[in-house]
């Protein structure tokens, strides 16, 4: 497993599909993006869901950590099961949220990748995407690597997806 964190718009999602074409080996991927748009349109905006605040703020409830937990457990059983799996997270607890994966992938190879992206460059991007609440990039760009340990870290502020993947690459056993 590969599982990357990052902060919202630091290019987790362009190096992940960089990734899937560098490495010689076909990978699957799954993101946090996708876990929440799987959510019942009731939980994005509800205190037992997500809820993402006007100035970029994301709060989570008990039933979105209970969903959570099955689907990070899911992901880990595709990988206990051989498939080559990276993951496009956004560690909004850091250290916390990294021990909930440690536990899940217990006694499984895990490259720990993070991403990090300077909060200006990540502000720009989150404005270009249009899909974001602003303030979410640069609140996030620090907060979610607190705490937490790597073993290789990239950071997209001048690198490009492609340059980023070729360095994860090079660390994959």
């Amino acid at each position: 497993m590969i599982i990357l964190n990052g902060g919202s718009s630091s290019g987790k999602s362009g190096i992940v599909r960089c990734l899937q074409d560098v490495l010689p080996d076909p990978w699957l991927t799954f993101g946090c993006d996708s876990f929440v748009d799987a959510l019942p349109a009731r939980m994005r905006a509800s205190d037992d869901g997500i809820v993402l605040g006007a100035d970029g703020e994301v709060t989570v409830g008990p039933e979105f950590r209970a969903l959570e937990a099955a689907w990070t457990e899911g992901v880990v059983a595709m990988a206990r099961a051989g498939a080559r799996i990276v993951v496009d997270d956004v560690f909004l607890g850091g250290a916390d949220s990294q021990q909930r994966w440690r536990k899940a992938a217990d006694g499984l190879d895990v490259l720990w990748v993070g991403v990090r992206c300077g909060s200006e460059v990540a502000a720009g991007r989150e404005i270009a995407r249009g899909d974001r609440v602003r303030g979410m990039a640069a609140s996030q760009a620090e907060s979610v690597h607190r705490g937490v340990r790597y073993d290789l870290e990239v950071d997209t502020t001048r690198a490009e997806s492609l340059a980023c993947a070729r360095t994860i690459a090079a660390r994959v056993r």
